[in-house]
């Protein structure tokens, strides 16, 4: 087998069109999807970006959408949509332009994904529900990243190629050593992200909780959630604030006592934990999915059962070091470490490919790495 030197690779990122790429507000995915692109331009590779056309990027974008399907308040976001199916198809038409292609859509690629010839890393970026576990199954051939353990433990013996954690530039994230002694609450106001958990222990401890979280008013059991469970509490100590940006929502975690995550569902990651952490913001979570595997329990905030333990731990939050969670934050979830996490899956997955091509033709070779 040939000695592969690494070189630069032509890379197509397909992702989703729900919001721009990156976000102006809520969207974790997006964040990630950005932060990634433009560090592999860094480092020298020819990335093409399937988004919407109001992204900002220093890949070269194809678009078949001005801007974000949620901006553009269409009702279907996401794979029933036709644009979402003219983006993901009209990136894997061009498969023989690129080395690699990495998708971040999960099922409306699924079909796509299986029938090219170029490789297909496909990152699951959410939680798989029973439906999607069917689906990953039945196409297990395409190569699958996790973002964390606990989510490809939830779904065995998928043709998995290596787990990446999410990664963000954190280091002009706003620290602050002294907080304003307020609960916060960011992401997205629904049943499994569980803002009914942490205002029941705000009420109990008689402290002020900022609720920073978006409400899809397409999701008709979010806004069911919401006027039942929600806003009957808001007060002058409970308060929503709505969807904020990037800066507005940094400022606040740099701020607040403490950042409370009391998820119903097996969080696939959490990537407002590694924020709130790289502001020296502790976390008080429940223990869902991946939270242990993110949070340091007892370091860098408190992995907790239920509202009862939240409650408690909250009490204790002055035994986080705030300056420990920041540490943690930057050392184990930057862009730097996930870029080389990816680049090392193109590589092997490219490696294999050849030594496919090699022993099937004699040993002549496409890729050239």
């Amino acid at each position: 087998m040939k000695n592969f030197q690494k070189r630069p690779l032509k890379i197509a990122q397909i992702a989703p069109l729900v919001e721009r790429i990156p976000p102006k507000k809520y969207g974790g995915t997006e964040r990630v999807i950005h932060t990634l692109i433009e560090e592999l331009v860094k480092k020298g590779h020819e990335v093409t970006l399937f988004a919407t056309g109001d992204s900002i990027t220093s890949a070269k974008l194809v678009s078949v959408y001005s801007k974000s399907l949620r901006e553009a308040k269409i009702k279907e976001i996401y794979g029933g949509n036709i644009w979402v199916v003219l983006n993901i198809g009209i990136a894997y038409q061009h498969q023989n332009e690129f080395d690699i292609i990495h998708d971040h859509n999960f099922y409306p690629s699924l079909v796509g994904a299986s029938l090219v010839r170029t490789p297909v890393v496909m990152t699951l970026h959410g939680a798989l529900a029973s439906e999607n576990k069917h689906l990953a199954k039945a196409f297990n051939k395409i190569n699958f990243v996790t973002i964390s353990h606990a989510q490809s433990a939830s779904v065995p013996n998928l043709n998995y190629v290596g787990n990446v954690y999410n990664g963000l530039n954190m280091e002009n994230y706003p620290f602050s050593k002294k907080h304003d002694n307020y609960l916060l609450f960011v992401g997205r106001i629904s049943r499994e992200k569980g803002v009914d958990y942490a205002i029941e222990a705000a009420q109990y401890l008689g402290l002020p909780l900022i609720i920073a979280a978006k409400l899809e008013t397409a999701n008709v059991h979010d806004v069911q959630y919401f006027h039942e469970y929600v806003e009957p509490h808001l007060s002058e100590q409970i308060t929503w604030i709505g969807e904020v940006d990037e800066k507005k929502r940094n400022e606040l975690m740099s701020k607040a006592m403490c950042l409370l995550y009391p998820v119903t569902w097996r969080e696939p990651f959490g990537l407002v934990l590694i924020e709130a952490m790289a502001c020296g913001c502790p976390i008080v979570a429940f223990n869902k999915g991946s939270i242990p595997e993110v949070i340091l329990d007892g370091k860098t905030g408190f992995i907790v059962e239920d509202v009862e333990e939240m409650a408690r731990s909250i009490e204790n939050i002055y035994k986080i070091n705030r300056l420990e969670c920041r540490k943690h934050a930057l050392k184990n979830f930057n862009a730097e470490r996930m870029v080389a996490g990816y680049e090392e899956i193109y590589y092997n997955l490219l490696r294999k490919e050849q030594f496919k091509y090699d022993k099937n033709y004699s040993g002549i070779g496409s890729y050239g790495i």
